[in-house]
């Protein structure tokens, strides 16, 4: 196994160019150090290395992120393809702006609270066991809220990604070969990432649903690029024109259904409340004609007082009453009165 150390590094320093200046003085100033694919498995002490802004250390056996805390400078971190299980050590490197974590033994995102400065994060690939997915620690989502603008969370097992909500700079996202499956997580969180423009879900289940492309388009203004195919313009706005339509029948169909529901309500009353029989009474004194209804049935029943209808329906009322009243006169004026063979009385005689 080989360590990285200063000594290593001086090794590999071309020096012939370089007679008027001493190792430790060009340490002092180096700013990139490359010892990728190198068998590395630990990181020394690498103290003397103040100015260091871009180390590359991927595919390598590194287990463990140790002695960078000196590395203050820090701006650029590769250590991809080792065999690194836990996000540690991390806080110190104020001034990281990228980090490069993907093929590792990681299950969650954390340890990066402190690191405002961080645009972006790439944790693809990573080892898991069998049935477990990748994880994200809520500390570290919001310490990356304002900062993070490109994430690669690409096989991770991963099946609801709506904790990225918090991330309001995000604009480039990469989750391919996942296990996102609800259209509507991803409506969801395309609502809150307003500057996201590029994102790609190729291999997910969710590919397969109806609609999906289309209905993520419609959702977010700021798409550019969506599993690597460009939405044009003219896209966007079919789909805008056919959604606007699709509402607008949609608010017609309701409105119909409504008049067609208060009609059929009028109808009823009407029905319910105006079913008079004209019923006439032979007796001592005037003859006189009597309306029974259905409603008056109903009040006798102890209901509703007709007061109260007439109240609520004054015009109706008034009208089916001179209706049901049109209607009892022509039926009396065909009623022969000499056929009802009324009481031998006088007075009814003279009456009538």
């Amino acid at each position: 196994m080989v360590r990285l150390t200063l000594d290593l590094i001086a090794k590999n320093i071309n020096l012939k160019s370089r007679k008027e200046e001493t190792i430790s003085q060009y340490l002092k100033k180096i700013t990139h150090i490359n010892f990728s694919d190198k068998n590395i498995d630990a990181i020394d002490n690498l103290s003397l290395c103040k100015n260091l802004s871009v180390l590359y250390l991927y595919d390598n056996r590194i287990s463990q992120i140790t002695n960078l805390n000196y590395a203050t400078n820090l701006t650029h971190l590769y250590l991809q393809n080792n065999c690194i299980s836990s996000m540690e050590n991390l806080r110190s490197l104020k001034k990281l702006e990228k980090l490069y974590l993907g093929g590792n033994y990681i299950a969650v995102i954390e340890g990066l609270e402190g690191l405002e400065g961080l645009r972006e994060l790439h944790v693809e690939s990573q080892r898991l066991p069998p049935g477990e997915k990748l994880l994200f620690d809520p500390r570290t989502l919001h310490s990356l809220a304002k900062s993070l603008s490109i994430l690669n969370i690409s096989n991770n097992n991963i099946d609801d990604i709506r904790d990225l909500e918090i991330l309001e700079n995000l604009k480039q996202l990469t989750a391919v070969d996942n296990q996102l499956l609800h259209v509507k997580d991803l409506e969801f969180l395309l609502n809150k990432l307003m500057k996201l423009w590029k994102m790609d879900l190729n291999r997910n289940p969710v590919c397969l649903k109806p609609k999906y492309r289309d209905r993520l388009i419609l959702v977010s203004k700021s798409l550019e690029i969506l599993d690597g195919k460009e939405i044009k313009n003219m896209e966007r706005q079919f789909l805008m024109n056919w959604k606007a339509s699709k509402d607008a029948k949609k608010i017609s169909k309701k409105r119909n259904n409504k008049n067609e529901d208060t009609s059929n309500s009028n109808i009823g009353n009407f029905e319910t409340m105006h079913h008079t029989v004209p019923v006439y009474y032979p007796q001592v004194g005037k003859p006189k004609l009597v309306f029974f209804s259905d409603i008056q049935r109903y009040f006798a029943n102890g209901n509703a007082s007709p007061k109260s209808i007439e109240e609520d329906n004054p015009k109706i009322t008034e009208e089916m009453g001179n209706l049901s009243l049109k209607k009892s006169e022509s039926l009396l004026a065909k009623i022969d009165v000499h056929e009802l063979h009324p009481p031998h009385n006088s007075k009814v005689k003279e009456n009538l």
